[in-house]
């Protein structure tokens, strides 16, 4: 029941109210399946949360703490301590499969899974970017950000829509 914790919740249970809790910038996908929530425990009685920054420089990250510190206080948790950990610094390969599936939806074309930006450039492959609408390779980077820093901005020449691409990082 929101408001009183009667015992110390386990951690699923509290992972589970965190998926709750959705990114300000991308707000179809949890902070959970963003891969923003590293560690929940239990330190004798004070819950303590670990989170990792996309970036340092996002302006999302002082929200998303609030919004996880409301969350689990809603829940009658006020032992509550956040920590963030910059290492190892968060990778786009942290977001869960099922935030890759609502970014998509969402009209955001998800990170590419394989090898980073530069390792693809020293190999010689492209990146391929496929269309979050019609599915189509045949797409182009129209600029470098998008709606946020972490996006780029591409077109789709198949449907001719524009679209944000969540970059790899």
């Amino acid at each position: 029941m929101p408001g009183t914790v009667s015992a110390r919740a386990a951690t699923v249970e509290i992972l589970s109210w965190l998926e709750q809790v959705a990114d300000p910038e991308i707000p179809v996908i949890s902070v959970v399946d963003l891969g923003v929530v590293r560690d929940v425990r239990w330190d004798a009685d004070e819950l303590v949360v670990a989170i990792t920054p996309t970036y340092s420089g996002c302006a999302a990250n002082t929200v998303i703490a609030l919004d996880i510190e409301s969350e689990l206080r809603r829940r009658g948790i006020h032992r509550l301590r956040l920590e963030t950990r910059l290492a190892p610094p968060w990778t786009t390969d942290w977001i869960s499969e099922k935030g890759r599936a609502a970014l998509k939806a969402y009209g955001v074309a998800p990170p590419a899974e394989s090898a980073s930006p530069q390792l693809r450039r020293a190999l010689g492959e492209a990146l391929v970017i496929r269309c979050p609408r019609c599915d189509s390779a045949d797409t182009r980077k129209i600029s470098q950000f998008g709606s946020t820093p972490c996006k780029a901005q591409y077109q789709c020449r198949a449907c001719l829509e524009p679209f944000d691409y969540f970059k790899c990082i």
